[in-house]
This record gives C-alpha cells, sequence and structure tokens, in this order.
C-alpha cells in the first residue's frame, strides 16, 4: 500500500506548504505511513488525464491511498470531479478529501458514485464556481475581453460548458444542481437545453 497527496495551484502566487501539513497531520492520524507528494502549477479546467493527476492515477493500484486538500483541487468540474472518483471506486484506491470529510471506502456513505457525488455538490459548488470565475475574470482582463453577457441571438453564457452540461443531463443530475453549479436560474437552463435541442 502506497500513500499520495496531489496538489494543484493554479498560480505561482498559492503556496502548498499548509496543505502539505494539513495532510501529512491527516497521515500521521491515520497512520497511513509515509506520503509520496505529486505538485503541480495547472489550471483546473485542463482534463485530469493530461495532468499529473492522471499519470498518478494510472500508476496507482488496488489498495493504495490519494489524499487532495479539496475536491475543488481535482478539477474545476463536477464532471471531472465524478470521473476522478468513479475510477478511484472501480480501481479500489482510498480517495480522501480533507476539507469535506469525504472518504470513498466510507461505508457509511452510499454505495453509488451518483449520489455520492449530489450529496457533496452542495459543499463544494461555491468552491469551484468562485474558483472558475476568478480565474476567468483574470484571464479575460489580460486579454482585454469585455466582460458581460454574450451579445447576439441564441447566445447563451453556458455555451462554453455545453459538453459539460450535457453530460450532467446524460448522467440525470437535476437541473437545479446543474443551473447552481454554473451560476445561473433554472429557467434560463431549460431555455439553453431547448436552444441546444436537449429535453
Amino acid at each position: 500500500m502506497a500513500t499520495y497527496s496531489y496538489l494543484r495551484v493554479s498560480t505561482t502566487d498559492q503556496d502548498t506548504d499548509k496543505n502539505k501539513l494539513e495532510v501529512l497531520k491527516f497521515a500521521n492520524s491515520k497512520k497511513l505511513g509515509n506520503v509520496e507528494f505529486v505538485e503541480e502549477q495547472i489550471s483546473g479546467k485542463a482534463n485530469f488525464k493530461k495532468r499529473e493527476l492522471g499519470t498518478l492515477l494510472n500508476k496507482m493500484q488496488k489498495g493504495d491511498i490519494l489524499i487532495v486538500p479539496e475536491l475543488s483541487r481535482i478539477a474545476r468540474s463536477i464532471t471531472q470531479i465524478f470521473e476522478v472518483i468513479e475510477i478511484v471506486k472501480e480501481r479500489e484506491i482510498i480517495l480522501y478529501s480533507l476539507k469535506e470529510n469525504f472518504c470513498s471506502n466510507d461505508k457509511s456513505i452510499t454505495s453509488t458514485v451518483a449520489t455520492t457525488i449530489f450529496a457533496l455538490v452542495a459543499q463544494i459548488e461555491r468552491d469551484l464556481i468562485s474558483l472558475r470565475t476568478k480565474e476567468a475574470l483574470i484571464a479575460k482582463k489580460a486579454q482585454g475581453i469585455k466582460l458581460g453577457r454574450p451579445k447576439g441571438k441564441g447566445k447563451s453564457k453556458l455555451d462554453e460548458h455545453k459538453e459539460d452540461i450535457l453530460k450532467l443531463i446524460a448522467l440525470k443530475v437535476p437541473k437545479t444542481i446543474i443551473a447552481k453549479q454554473y451560476n445561473t436560474s433554472v429557467v434560463n437552463l431549460y431555455g439553453f437545453l431547448k436552444y441546444s435541442k436537449v429535453s
């Protein structure tokens, strides 16, 4: 059994020292042994499979342990977080997320990944929205792009999230949760889905 911790930051201004201390304290309390840290500086919008996280998951074996400071450090979308939790469950890797007090091997949590994610959405959606919004604003400002709702008939601020939204619809995630995730109203979401020809 090996214990790993994945630490991701988006900018050079962010420091992982505090996260390391929290992870080590947790690992010691659970007697998980030595912790191997995997760190990288990259946006969470990049697919996890193309990041160090994907490489780490590929080499981990049954019974190995993965510790993250919080689920929003895995990715910036519920869809990708869902995929990671599904992978660790299928491969019998134990995932701990400290902020949410989450353990993928916890018998008290329902066995279906979908229900687990839905239960956690309320806890992590604000973090995800806040982090994504902050990164987007900084990037757009740097590019000199004017902020605001796209102009023109049929344009929607949800257009850039269309792929993720359709995946969540296919997974039968409640539309109220999807609307909250993308900081819009249920009415606007229904209008977007109608425009996208999705029931």
